[in-house]
């Protein structure tokens, strides 16, 4: 039997996910035991704002002083806009812009999205310095590969978001930017030196915490300077972060990642990261099949870590007062943006270890009107064109040369196939990777499976190819060439980091920095200046084979 008082005082630094568009049960319940929040993910969202609003209007009468959080960055990354892709500019195009009031400007328009959704904390601005171009989860979430100008954006989207009323988790703490495998999948390693992780990926927190940030989210990454555990697991790191001035809410990564629940589990990780300075233990997705395979249900999820922490306090593992001290500074964030409105029985964890004196989120100001089209100026500006890519016929067949989005993007809607849909007639094929072979002498071109799928293409029609991945001989790289030999007129989308000034493709390249709507219709634009054909509005998955 779990001690009533012992559960109130945990509820209040758990942040679970939850299944579906509207609150089950177990969650209401949970929320009138003093649940901190929620997280919202893509498919709790309806494309409609009235309802999601009417969702977090539900959480609030359960729990007025509800933190809901989204992980809302613009660019590749929205999960209010995960139906159809963002409408903002994304942190790659903006550090590309570098024009720090329009990431300001950006954090804003954020903000007021939050609002409109009734969610109070923005899992954003990401403060990675992205130093390894083959890094496979941050790339352009990144506003860059230097720690200055990473820096400077972190501060004025932080700055755009809390003015704004909102409260923002500057992420992943001490910094993913240098890892070659994603902690959604593995345990990503950084072999860096202290005075290396000092001058290259901290700057950008330090920054952040200068600009007042409310929240800062760690990393499920292990720095051998540090130790042998994750960032989230290790007091060293958050200690430092403590050093460095920074006394907002320290939340965890999603704890189902598998960097975490494939090692010591999610409930295991709950209490280690408590133990580590950890505030508030963010749960993570339940619609991510993870190591259990989909086995579990969201309050399972949940569950597992309520329960393992309710055990290490009750045993004396784990310090009541560092349990209290977590809930009180979570308290405090959520007094600052949820006004204490509604009848719910959910109240706040008394205040029994001392909080900032300081408010984190000041209140709402009024947000500058934004110039009309003032974002879709910038992205044209940062939209890089080689060679003739604008396309004559009024049929195009797009090929997908991607790989799965990975669990941080989450969404697998295709906003290019849409916009250019408004335009031309478009066929989809989605090229995965088992259609790429890994070199593409090994094989005489015709009797090559990607090529011969390219020649089934109406000679007509213009041709598409939507790749993230060119640096190098990499597998989309290596497609592209195999391509051009049967179709010289085909023009490439490149959605990832941007290819270097000296290297050669042999087609025409749009790099747009964002797999976004907002570059999408950047794409349509160009690829349409040659067209005279009425928009046809038709999209036909016809062409479509071994989808990734």
């Amino acid at each position: 039997m779990i001690d009533p008082d012992v559960a109130r005082l945990v509820r209040g630094v758990l942040w679970p996910g939850f299944l579906g568009r509207t609150a089950p049960d177990w969650l209401l319940r949970e929320l009138d035991g003093g649940l901190a929040g929620v997280v919202y993910f893509g498919q709790n969202l309806s494309s409609d704002p009235a309802e999601v609003a009417a969702l977090s209007a539900e959480l609030r009468v359960h729990r007025p002083e509800v933190l809901i959080g989204v992980d809302e960055e613009g660019g590749n990354v929205s999960r209010l806009e995960a139906q159809t892709g963002s409408t903002l500019p994304g942190h790659a195009q903006l550090g590309a812009l570098d024009d720090v009031e329009t990431t300001r400007a950006v954090g804003a328009a954020l903000a007021e999205r939050l609002h409109a959704a009734g969610a109070n904390v923005a899992l954003a601005p990401v403060a990675d310095v992205n130093t390894n171009p083959a890094n496979p989860v941050i790339g352009v979430r990144s506003f860059g590969p230097t720690a200055d100008l990473v820096s400077r954006h972190v501060a004025a989207m932080v700055d755009g978001l809390q003015t704004g009323g909102v409260a923002a988790c500057v992420k992943h703490y001490p910094g993913h930017g240098d890892t070659a495998s994603d902690s959604h999948l593995d345990l990503p390693r950084i072999d860096l030196d202290l005075a290396e992780l000092e001058a290259e990926h901290l700057p950008p927190f330090d920054a952040a915490i200068a600009a007042g940030v409310a929240s800062v989210m760690t990393a499920h990454i292990v720095v051998p300077a540090f130790g042998d555990a994750p960032a989230t697991l290790n007091p060293i790191p958050l200690r430092r972060l403590r050093e460095s001035g920074f006394d907002g809410v320290i939340i965890s990564d999603a704890l189902d990642m598998a960097a975490i629940r494939s090692t010591t589990g999610s409930g295991r990780g709950a209490v280690l990261a408590l133990q580590a300075g950890v505030d508030l233990l963010c749960i993570g997705n339940p619609s991510n099949l993870g190591p259990k395979q989909g086995a579990t249900t969201d309050e399972d999820d949940y569950l597992e870590v309520f329960e393992a922490v309710c055990a290490a306090v009750a045993d004396g593992e784990l310090d009541r007062a560092i349990v209290e001290r977590a809930a009180a500074r979570v308290a405090w964030l959520a007094r600052s943006v949820s006004p204490s409105t509604g009848s719910g029985t959910g109240e706040s964890v008394p205040e029994e270890s001392p909080v900032p004196e300081r408010s984190p989120v000041p209140e709402r100001s009024p947000v500058p009107e934004l110039v009309e089209g003032r974002f879709s100026d910038a992205i044209r500006r940062v939209v890089r064109v080689r060679g003739d890519v604008a396309i004559a016929a009024s049929a195009i067949t797009l090929v997908d040369l991607r790989d799965r989005p990975t669990f941080a993007v989450a969404s697998a809607h295709d906003p290019f196939a849409e916009s250019l849909a408004e335009r031309f007639a478009v066929a989809r094929l989605a090229a995965g990777p088992s259609l790429r072979t890994p070199d593409p002498q090994a094989e005489a071109p015709a009797s090559d499976e990607l090529a011969l799928l390219i020649e089934t293409i109406p000679a007509d029609d213009g041709v598409v190819l939507l790749a993230d991945r060119l640096g190098g001989d990499t597998p989309q790289r290596l497609a592209v060439d195999r391509v051009a030999l049967v179709r010289p007129d085909a023009v490439v989308v490149s959605v990832g980091l941007p290819l270097s000034e000296d290297a050669v493709l042999p087609l025409p390249v749009i790099d747009t920095l964002a797999a976004s709507r907002a570059s999408a219709d950047r794409v349509t634009e160009l690829l349409a200046a040659a067209s005279t054909a009425a928009p046809t509005h038709h999209l036909h998955d016809q062409h479509h084979r071994n989808g990734s």
